[in-house]
């Protein structure tokens, strides 16, 4: 059961990846050859009255949005009427139904489509935790006495909104703020914002040692706080959850970029098909609800952090299709298809690569 939930969590990010390809591109007027869910052989498939092949493959992850003139094509189609299908795609959608014959602009819009569809996906998947589970608010519970914060006059109930020149909207910035800049705590001060009563104050606070060579401030907080029903506060907070998890994402591959992470704290789908399992199995016995608050978690998570790895610039991620097409539009040079089609050949290369790497490394984690 835990495979299935793993491999249902993965589908519903993928399609509504390739559904934000799909619904720009048909807006833009491309033909759309297929969409398909998977990878590898096709399992069923059905041609739309529009020309478009929807079909299901066999390997459960991934999936694509084939559009005419893009560099991947549909495969040969599943029914004998093909030529019919043709006619029908070219009336509906015109001679100009190709990628290619787009607009830069509109080019752009179908590529980036991706990514934000799944940080859309994440914030929907946010909205559903903080109506039913409450929201991670940045409120002081309670304030340690003879600490900085106490000093300064903090109170349970004020409303921290920045630490050290970082906006604060959810209590996790603040405490994850502290943990990455434990030097500058210990060796310099810290200009903390908050609201009391609806009153902006601040400081400049130097941390203490809490006795276990950790430097903090002296509050606590991290509660969740009940929405109420409130659609904005719950909006609020929805986007805020996303902005949380991509800003963990770059912050995340810039520790890789600098070396300060190694292969073991790194996890590709096998390794993330563990976690949700783990999830699973943890969790079942404490219901359904919190069962799927829980997978809904985990989706938010990897949701915006495939829109962040997308948007990467390397050739053959949709990051790098963005590159070239921004660097076509200040230009007005359009690169050659057959060009382009090899930088994004070895772009795809490339990352084969490095999926291969990941992939062993999950698999000599595992045994």
């Amino acid at each position: 059961m835990k495979i299935i939930a793993a491999v249902l969590l993965f589908s519903i990010i993928v399609i509504f990846h390739e559904l934000g390809h799909f619904l720009v591109a048909r807006l833009c007027r491309v033909y759309v050859e297929e969409f398909c869910i998977g990878m590898g052989p096709r399992l069923v498939a059905h041609r739309a009255k529009s020309g478009t092949v929807f079909s299901i493959r066999l390997l459960p992850f991934g999936g694509a949005c084939m559009m005419r003139g893009e560099d991947t094509l549909a495969e040969e189609d599943p029914e004998e009427d093909g030529q019919t299908a043709e006619e029908t795609a070219v009336e509906e959608h015109g001679q100009d139904g190709s990628f290619q014959e787009k607009t830069v602009w509109q080019r752009l819009a179908i590529v980036a489509a991706g990514p934000v569809f799944n940080f859309i996906l994440a914030a929907l998947f946010a909205a559903v935790i903080i109506g039913f589970a409450g929201y991670d608010a940045p409120i002081v519970y309670s304030v340690t006495g003879d600490y900085p914060a106490a000093e300064a006059g903090l109170q349970a109930g004020d409303t921290i909104t920045s630490i050290g020149g970082k906006r604060v909207t959810l209590y996790r910035d603040l405490s994850d703020w502290i943990d990455a800049h434990q030097t500058k705590m210990k060796n310099g001060e810290i200009e903390l914002t908050w609201l009391h009563d609806g009153e902006k104050k601040s400081a400049m606070l130097r941390a203490a040692d809490n006795g276990s060579g950790r430097y903090v401030i002296g509050i606590t907080g991290g509660l969740r706080y009940s929405a109420e029903g409130n659609v904005l506060t719950i909006a609020r907070y929805s986007l805020s959850e996303v902005r949380y998890w991509i800003e963990a994402t770059i912050s995340g591959l810039k520790m890789i970029g600098q070396g300060e992470v190694t292969l073991d704290d790194v996890s590709g789908p096998v390794g993330v098909v563990q976690v949700i399992g783990e999830t699973y199995e943890e969790t079942k016995s404490e219901g359904t609800l919190v069962l799927t608050l829980n997978l809904l978690y985990l989706a938010v998570l990897l949701s915006a952090n495939l829109g962040v790895m997308n948007l990467l610039p390397i050739p053959a991620l949709d990051g790098g299709r963005i590159l070239l097409l921004l660097a076509e539009a200040v230009t007005r040079k359009r690169l050659s298809p057959k060009v382009e089609g090899y930088i994004n050949l070895a772009g795809f290369m490339f990352l084969m690569m490095i999926m291969a790497v990941v992939l062993m490394n999950d698999t000599r984690k595992l045994l």
